[in-house]
């Protein structure tokens, strides 16, 4: 019989090699060192609730030049609203312009904020909502899969086994049934039939799970908001790459 002391020594120097692997998994994350910088501007001189404004709620990376300038890009698209629109050059000249031609109640806001971290991957998540009169604004979602070693953005094909694209979006009608099952419309045929599942390009790779966003009236009615369909990562084994897991 093996002693009782010799038992409790492999105990405790399995317990300090595990110890010692999430030690050197977390050292070879970098910190991140992230600012907040939010502005608010109304027409010079308009005071009340109902004078125009435009928010913007945005990020910068103290070491990461790239994503910076990927969150201004992505930030600056969003507020094209129309075929005339034109792409703004930089967020200050957007917001004078918008200013500048808005009437009362109108509103602008765009945001940038970080969803999640793991290991050398930010997730960025960009919003944006625009009302220019109406029963209800416009909002608008988007993220960004940046990876800190590659200093660069990571694409759905970057993520992929390659010709595992068609198995993905198999995976993703199953979470759209799901979600169809928590929100209580499985029955409801008529919902089934006018909201059908579409693909999204607005896809962030998790610490657990991969997200698919939806804009307002895609899968589901305004009502809805925009709905997040969830993909455990024991389900993408096999279509996602063995290094995003």
């Amino acid at each position: 019989m093996i002693p009782i002391r010799y038992i409790r020594h492999l105990i405790m120097l399995s317990s300090l090699v595990a110890l010692l692997g999430g030690c050197q998994h977390f050292a070879s994350e970098r910190p991140v060192e992230v600012r907040q910088t939010v502005t608010e501007q109304r027409p010079t001189g308009c005071e009340g609730e109902n004078c125009p404004l435009v928010n913007i709620d945005t990020l910068t990376f103290a070491d990461e030049p790239e994503l910076d300038r990927l969150i201004d890009a992505r930030l600056r698209r969003m507020t094209i609203n129309g075929p005339d629109d034109r792409l703004p050059e930089t967020l200050q000249s957007y917001q004078q312009r918008f200013l500048s031609t808005a009437e009362p109640g109108w509103s602008s806001y765009l945001q940038a904020k970080l969803r999640d971290q793991h290991r050398n991957i930010l997730i960025v998540e960009l919003s944006s909502y625009l009302y220019v009169g109406g029963a209800h604004g416009m909002p608008g979602r988007g993220f960004i899969n940046y990876d800190r070693e590659q200093n660069r953005e990571l694409r759905l094909e970057d993520l992929l086994i390659p010709g595992q694209e068609g198995s993905f979006w198999r995976v993703a009608r199953q979470a759209h049934q799901r979600w169809l099952v928590e929100n209580g419309h499985a029955q409801d045929a008529e919902f089934v039939d006018f909201w059908p599942f579409q693909q999204t390009a607005n896809i962030a790779l998790l610490k657990d799970s991969v997200l698919l966003k939806y804009d307002v009236y895609s899968i589901a009615p305004y009502s809805s908001g925009h709905p997040e369909l969830f993909i455990p990562h024991e389900q993408l084994k096999g279509i996602l790459k063995p290094e995003y897991l």
